[in-house]
């Protein structure tokens, strides 16, 4: 299921008279050269327009300082909440069970003492960075700013001189040179390929124009990219990602079987990256066959004695209110939600009104409660019996796990897959969504609002003319049928919550949804012959005496340099989310000579702050488009709107329009930093550069996160996990002395000491956790294969197997006591020897290597959104160009869902394909 914007039906038009709110624009028609002259000499622009960069950048951390209080659940201790700070929607934030399991005291705390606000500060662009205190709050929310970009984030050494922001900038200079040049060379092939037609006789294609009135000169190079002939393969050598070789004469006739199959697949296989005929037409299917949706149970009434209490009295109430009461009950482990003021005020006003129209709530004699007051509502009774109900099926033996799941995945076996075109497609999400409480994600207004129950009265459903219609519940009927051959949809229903419209689509990794990915990746490609002219444009327009034309260069600048979304209007009842055209005066601030800092709410209502260094032309323009009469409220770009900027950026490029330009920026980027690797080294060694190029490509594209609350308990693991092979390594070097004291001698005593981080205490402690994992291993086997005793009807084992097994544990517990008593190892294994013992230190030493590159990766990641890059905005055939160039594994950068939804990229490169 998904939210598509194409597919979304248009409710509203973009105003295109240069008022983007209604209002008449506030700036002039005409900027003043005397304003211009002015404001050059108080403050000199550069004479080249430097590429922006971005000193922090990311989601804003907010921190409560006094303890809330929920009703039936209250906390002892601070805790710090960041309800955009994460940048996760509220459902993700209330799955992750394993952060909200640990106790308040290991949590995450924020000292008040570390945020320093300047309280003498009366500068009108001064940022926010402390929020006023509510009516109902004791104490104000503090705004912590994301860390700034550091040496480690771009792979470069932290003793340079140079400070880092030059360093970017110039990398980024650098890139975009290349960029300029490479789009000269492209033109310059494509006319001399039309001039070499026309002198053999061909139709000259000047007189060809497009659509919208730019000149297309018809070339092999014009051809969309798509359409291109495939690169030549080797002869007798499958173009496949290298992958692990098998071992053995049964997994050899394994593999064998596999690559039969395979080949059989690849016969039936249909390679739609390689059909000419697929054009970007508007009729999407022919024949579309499917069972339709999922609807979520009916919802199971609550035991008699579960029960709310109000004002410490059990109430009974209508189920339908009951069910609501649940819902917010249910979820009282997740004090991010129930905590959050705005999610209790929605909840309480739905909760009432439910109660109000199902007959109130009563107590056990029948007498009316008037339910008023949220602090007065308990709902622990209803998150305990939940909590209860959670904890059983979790306990569930696994058998018994495995046939409940054998059987919904029978009921739900026909909605898999749809027959699209005669061919078999998997279906994305055709489960309809459960009811519960609306979350959104950041300060979305509307969180704790009621989702209501889809019924099928509300569904809509796409399906062939000639196929079976599917079949509604009983007693149901669907709200229509269509079959729309321009749609990729198979059922849509609007929620009660935003009015968007919610699609079931086909998976990721289906054709359909391929395609898009394909040509959204050839659309950023086509962008690279034209980016030199546009740069070179707006560069100019920066200048322009025409307020809009200087509005327009300034907005592309924006959005080409900082990957800023365009932006779209919202209604007054919609979360006051803004983009690049839709800023406004209070969401911009100027600190000279040129760092402009952006602060507010972004995509998905997580609010974003961006400190970035830009052109003194681009610092006058926004100075100058903020000047009075403008204050809070009022529009920065008012003569400029998102329609007329994209209508403008198609006169480039048909369908150019600015999110391209994130997706190229990052894939060019990319392409730019491999075009000039030479690897050599282990596999984990490749992945690090590879790490490397990405985190560069995040940074110079400005995708940056805040610091995981759970990575320095992360790289404390790693770090344990690296003392522990040291500490092997000592272990067999012991065991080496033992064979033959002499050796001591001969590789002299240093190579045998123990190493300074292990120190007795930690030794010893070691120790009992290895013993203790031990334990564990063997009582899962022991319980694991009793559940497959009692599953086959056989009889189980005695509780005094399992004792005997556990012997093994003891036995290593009491090993270590004795070596650590005689400070002497005995040698283990088979036939021991010197020159075993020397290999398993070879071992040892490349799972260290290997572990401390991990390391290094992960904490120079911290700061970096790898996956935001690599998933989104650069072209996946690059990392199948790196991955099959440099012989490393394709899983090493794809997980499986990924490999998945991007078989296209894989199947249809080669190590020389360039973006």
């Amino acid at each position: 299921m998904s939210s598509s914007e194409d597919d979304m039906p248009l409710v509203k038009e973009s105003l295109t008279n240069g008022a983007t709110n209604g209002n008449a624009p506030k700036s002039k028609d005409i900027i003043p050269k005397s304003l211009d002259k002015a404001m050059d000499k108080a403050n000199p622009p550069a004479t080249n327009g430097a590429p922006g960069i971005s000193i922090r950048n990311g989601p804003m951390d907010e921190m409560e300082v006094d303890e809330p209080e929920v009703n039936g659940h209250t906390n002892n201790k601070r805790k710090a909440r960041t309800s955009a700070g994460k940048g996760k929607s509220y459902r993700e934030e209330s799955d992750e069970d394993d952060e909200e399991d640990k106790p308040i005291s290991k949590k995450r705390r924020v000292s008040k003492g570390k945020i320093k606000v300047d309280p003498d500060s009366d500068s009108e662009d001064e940022p926010i960075v402390r929020k006023k205190p509510s009516a109902k709050s004791k104490s104000p929310t503090v705004l912590k700013k994301p860390i700034k970009a550091s040496e480690t984030a771009i792979g470069e050494s932290e003793d340079s001189d140079a400070p880092l922001g030059t360093k970017l900038a110039k990398e980024k200079a650098t890139i975009q040179k290349h960029a300029e040049k490479e789009a000269k060379t492209i033109r310059k092939v494509e006319r001399e390929a039309a001039s070499k037609k026309q002198t053999n006789g061909a139709k000259p294609s000047s007189s060809k124009k497009k659509a919208n009135g730019v000149k297309k000169e018809e070339s092999d190079d014009d051809k969309p990219l798509a359409k291109k002939a495939p690169a030549k393969k080797k002869t007798a050598v499958k173009n496949e990602v290298p992958t692990p070789k098998k071992k053995g004469g049964k997994a050899l006739k394994k593999e064998e079987t596999e690559q039969d199959e395979e080949a059989e697949a690849e016969e039936e296989e249909y390679r739609w990256w390689e059909d000419p005929t697929k054009g970007d037409g508007t009729k999407k299917w022919t024949t579309l066959e499917h069972a339709g949706v999922v609807f979520p149970p009916p919802y199971q009434p609550l035991p008699k004695n579960v029960q709310m209490r109000y004002d410490g009295t059990p109430v009974k109430m209508a189920l339908e209110a009951e069910e609501i009461a649940g819902f917010f009950g249910a979820m009282l482990n997740s004090t991010h939600n129930v905590e959050n003021p705005t999610f209790q005020k929605n909840f309480f006003d739905d909760f009432t009104k439910m109660l109000k129209d199902t007959g109130g709530a009563t107590d056990k004699n029948g007498n009316e409660i008037n339910i008023k007051e949220f602090s007065k509502c308990d709902f622990q009774p209803i998150f305990d019996y939940y909590d209860a109900q959670r904890t059983q099926k979790k306990a569930l033996p696994a058998a018994e796990k495995k046939a409940i799941k054998a059987e919904k995945d029978a009921v739900e076996a026909p909605y898999l897959y749809c027959m699209w075109d005669g061919r078999k497609q998997k279906v994305g999400n055709f489960r309809v969504e459960p009811p519960g409480l609306f979350r959104g994600r950041g300060d979305h207004p509307k969180t704790g609002m009621v989702k209501k129950r889809v019924q099928p009265e509300q569904i809509t459903i796409n399906v062939g003319k000639e196929a079976t219609v599917p079949t509604p519940p009983d007693g149901h009927r669907w709200k229509e049928i269509k079959h729309d051959q321009e749609g990729t949809w198979l059922a849509m229903w609007q929620e009660n919550i935003n009015g968007a419209y919610k699609y079931v689509m086909l998976a990721a990794n289906s054709d359909v949804k391929g395609q898009s990915d394909f040509k959204k990746f050839e659309k950023a490609r086509e962008l690279k012959k034209h980016i030199d002219r546009i740069r070179k444009d707006y560069q100019n327009e920066l200048k322009d005496e025409k307020m809009a034309n200087r509005q327009r260069a300034t907005a592309v600048y924006l959005i080409d340099q900082f990957a800023l979304r365009a932006g779209n209007e919202k209604g007054e009842d919609e979360a006051d989310t803004v983009g690049c055209c839709s800023l406004k005066f209070e969401h911009v601030t100027l600190k000279p000579p040129n760092t402009v800092i952006f602060d507010f709410l972004g995509k998905d209502s997580i609010r974003f702050y961006d400190e970035v260094q830009v052109d003194p032309q681009v610092f006058k323009n926004l100075k100058i488009f903020k000047k009075v009469p403008k204050s809070d409220g009022d529009e920065i770009f008012d003569r400029l709107t998102t329609s007329a900027l994209n209508k403008h950026l198609s006169n480039y490029m048909n369908g150019l329009t600015a999110k391209v330009f994130r997706t190229y920026n990052a894939s060019f980027t990319m392409a730019d930093l491999l075009r000039n690797m030479k690897l050599k080294g282990t596999v984990a060694e490749k992945v690090v550069d590879y790490n490397e190029a990405n985190r560069k490509v995040a940074i110079l594209c400005n995708h940056k996160r805040t610091v995981a609350a759970t990575h320095e308990t992360q790289i404390e693991k790693m770090d344990e996990r690296i003392k522990g092979l040291q500490y092997q390594k000592w272990r067999v070097k012991q065991m080496m002395l033992d064979i033959d004291p002499k050796i001591k001698k001969k590789k002299g005593a240093e190579y045998f000491e123990l190493d300074e981080e292990l120190d007795e205490a930690w030794i010893i402690e070691h120790q009992n956790s290895l013993v203790e994992e031990q334990r564990q291993k063997i009582e899962k086997k022991f319980n694991k294969e009793n559940e497959k005793l009692k599953a086959e009807g056989e009889k189980e084992m005695k509780h005094k197997e399992l004792e005997e097994r556990l012997e093994v544990a003891d036995e290593l517990a009491k090993k270590f006591k004795t070596e650590n008593k005689k400070k002497k190892v005995e040698p283990e294994g088979k036939g021991p020897t010197i020159e075993k013992y020397e290999g398993n230190l070879e071992k040892l030493d490349q799972r260290i290597n290997n572990m401390l590159m991990q390391r290094k990766d992960k904490d120079n990641n911290k700061e970096v959104a790898l996956g935001t890059s690599k998933i989104n905005y650069i072209d996946p055939r690059l990392t199948v160009v790196f991955s099959k160039k440099f012989e490393v594994p394709i899983e090493k950068f794809f997980s499986k869902t990924l490999r998945e939804k991007f078989d296209w990229a894989i199947k249809s490169v080669d190590e020389n394909w360039e973006f």
